[in-house]
């Protein structure tokens, strides 16, 4: 089998390609796996196995249509990872979301029908729904995007969506909760704060601390998304999430007693404009379909994450050293 990760050299997209290469899938033993990443800001080629003998690396944009004449013809799948992904950063500068997310999406999409590629899974995110007051989200629920990001990201959907009932493609998507783990750029909540603890910096909490997210370990977002490779139907749509909901002052609290802080270290910060106050996923559909449910707990999760951060500052500190994070 040969899989195109499309992103593959970000925090997710690595994670799964090391997977792949590591044959933690049975569905997938021996798969050869091509990456195609830009390797913008957030990619980073280290996040890959630098001379595994099943991978092939292609530094490149998905949507350069030429290039992908060139490369999707052999592949049997694409698992379409590749995307702009910070809210803060659409908030300051919508136009970059919409050209990688909405416009290589399909690019993306028309190369793979052209190619004859069998399978696309298109990973999207819970901010696509919107906010939700009570409840959690099904599948159905109508897309009510609040940020540049979401809104960019639900309109690749639909795009996706639409290549299954126009084109007859076998487009599957994947919409996730919050992702956590090692290997995450350390703009994200969860490494930007476990970075600057760690260095005794003090860390931004927005508003009151009392927005709401679902946190899914990133090895459990993997495997779901391999089961919807393998088995999930064509055209539909699969809620991944970890199923433990924080609030941010609780994830907060968590990350200060991991990395022996106290509340002296946290600065309250302006709120964040547009900010969704509480995200809920309903996993019934692929529990129930596919046999999907998460295995990593939140506390387990988050010392493992604390872990890898305090013992590999030589991968994060050159990040955030050349930033302004």
């Amino acid at each position: 089998m040969q899989i195109l990760v499309t992103g593959g050299a970000g925090f997710i997209g690595s994670a799964y390609v090391r997977a792949l290469l590591q044959d933690e899938y049975a569905g997938a033993t021996g798969a050869s796996v091509t990456v195609l990443d830009l390797l913008s800001y957030s990619g980073n080629r280290a996040n890959l196995p630098a001379s595994h003998p099943r991978l092939r690396f292609v530094q490149g944009d998905i949507s350069d249509s030429a290039l992908l004449r060139d490369l999707l013809p052999g592949h049997d799948a694409v698992v379409h990872f590749a995307a702009e992904s910070h809210v803060d950063r659409s908030i300051s500068s919508a136009v970059p979301f919409v050209t990688t997310n909405v416009l290589g999406t399909q690019v993306l999409l028309d190369a793979a029908r052209a190619a004859g590629v069998g399978r696309f899974v298109h990973v999207s995110t819970d901010e696509v729904y919107g906010s939700i007051d009570e409840g959690s989200w099904t599948e159905t629920w109508p897309l009510a995007p609040n940020s540049p990001y979401a809104a960019s990201k639900a309109g690749s959907d639909l795009m996706a969506l639409a290549a299954h009932r126009t084109h007859g493609m076998d487009v599957v998507v994947t919409r996730c909760s919050n992702n956590y783990g090692h290997h995450q750029f350390p703009e994200k909540v969860i490494p930007l704060f476990v970075t600057n603890l760690l260095d005794g910096k003090k860390v931004p909490l927005y508003g009151d601390g009392g927005n709401i997210r679902d946190w899914l370990h990133v090895s459990d977002h993997c495997r779901g998304i391999q089961l919807v490779l393998e088995k999930g139907r064509a055209g539909e749509v699969y809620n991944i999430g970890g199923g433990t909901e924080l609030s941010n002052r609780e994830l907060t609290e968590r990350l200060l007693e991991a990395c022996g802080a106290g509340w002296d270290s946290v600065q309250p910060v302006e709120d964040r404009k547009g900010h969704d106050r509480r995200y809920s996923l309903d996993i019934t559909k692929i529990g129930e379909e596919l046999g999907y449910e998460p295995q990593v707990t939140l506390d387990q999760g988050l010392a493992a994450t604390v872990a890898w951060y305090r013992d590999n500052r030589a991968w994060w500190e050159p990040l955030k050293s050349r930033s302004t994070l």
